[in-house]
């Protein structure tokens, strides 16, 4: 249920060679989004040895034919493991490399998704976006430096900690979900949900930004051991129909679905109340993110009603499991909510219980 090895502190990116070595690895093949190019070569420039090359075109959502052409320069570089530094683009990036090419993984996250202790790959091709499980994608070692998410701009830091907190919530009423599942979920939940505000007050604020990464890590934890929901099938369809990007669309959805699920998840809306500090959780976690500076608008994306439509007949065919049943027709107003950025609505309790 656990990655295979985490490592937290402030510096700690100084252990890549260490881990490495660990390993048994001397060749790695460094992963990056473009923007983080130059920024993680001057981060990795104290290592040992040196690199089998720089692929710096990780993109959101994990491609197919980014992943194959990351994969060739495995090939043809010789390169005996992979090291990711970034978020979830890049972290997905190196999930797919080490499935493909069976090699070991040592990833460095700068956001707090979470990804990167699960065995889940979303990749997309051809517009749809599609999940695998399997051993494989775990990384084999996770390194937490909270020095490398100081500059992570807050609008980022709070849509990827949205993003974590949405696994948690799935994880807790989730139907394989157990004791120790939900007592990391609701402790990864509370310690970004109090986090977030303090970062976005002082992003250089080490005592927040450490939580944060705690709040992911286990919040990742609690995915990687329970089966996705409602939440997660509507953020993958509408990021791979639509393109929107990741963190934002979970942020943005997150609510919605709490309310959704409101009646048939009710020790989950005790625990979430706690958390909130009210008796309507899913409005909290709306007013949070709003005052955070989330956008809560899917048409501010592009999204129209013809969008929402096309989503809804996707989300119920092949659903993923859901404590409420899926139904099209609530699933289409929580989508035109969630279009129009209104609050989540108390209505979708009665159409769907």
């Amino acid at each position: 249920m656990t990655t295979r090895r985490a490592v937290f502190g402030e510096g700690t990116v100084g252990l890549i060679s260490e881990e490495m070595e660990r390993l048994g690895k001397s060749r790695p093949l460094i992963l990056s989004t473009p923007t983080q190019k130059e920024r993680v070569e001057t981060v990795l420039r104290g290592l040992k040895t040196r690199s089998a090359g720089h692929f710096s075109d990780a993109a959101m959502h994990t491609p197919v034919d980014v992943s194959e052409q990351a994969s060739n320069m495995v090939r043809d570089t010789g390169a005996d493991c992979v090291i990711a530094v970034g978020g979830g683009s890049t972290i997905g990036l190196s999930k797919a490399v080490a499935l493909r090419t069976g090699l070991a993984q040592i990833v460095v996250p700068t956001t707090y998704a979470g990804s990167e202790v699960t065995t889940i790959l979303g990749q997309t091709e051809k517009d749809e976006k599609t999940t695998i499980r399997a051993p494989a994608i775990l990384p084999d070692v996770v390194i937490y430096d909270v020095n490398l998410t100081l500059s992570l701009p807050t609008a980022q830091s709070v849509t990827s900690g949205f993003n974590a907190i949405a696994h948690a919530i799935e994880a807790l009423y989730a139907k394989d979900g157990t004791p120790l599942t939900t007592m990391m979920a609701v402790e990864g939940i509370r310690a970004i949900y109090r986090s977030l505000p303090i970062i976005c007050e002082n992003p250089l604020d080490k005592t927040a930004r450490s939580d944060a990464l705690y709040g992911a890590w286990l919040c990742g934890l609690t995915l990687n051991a329970t089966s996705m929901g409602l939440h997660h099938k509507l953020c993958h369809i509408i990021g791979g129909a639509l393109g929107l990007p990741h963190a934002e669309t979970h942020a943005l959805i997150l609510p919605h679905v709490i309310s959704y699920n409101t009646t048939a998840a009710p020790q989950t809306i005790d625990q979430l109340s706690e958390i909130t500090g009210s008796e309507n959780p899913a409005e909290a976690i709306f007013e949070r993110a709003v005052l955070l500076g989330v956008e809560m608008s899917l048409a501010s994306f592009g999204v129209t009603e013809t969008d929402i439509d096309h989503v809804s007949g996707l989300a119920v065919s092949n659903p993923y499991s859901n404590p409420a049943p899926l139904d099209l027709m609530a699933i289409r107003a929580l989508l035109e909510n969630a279009l129009h950025g209104r609050k989540p609505s108390s209505s979708l309790k009665e159409m769907v219980s």
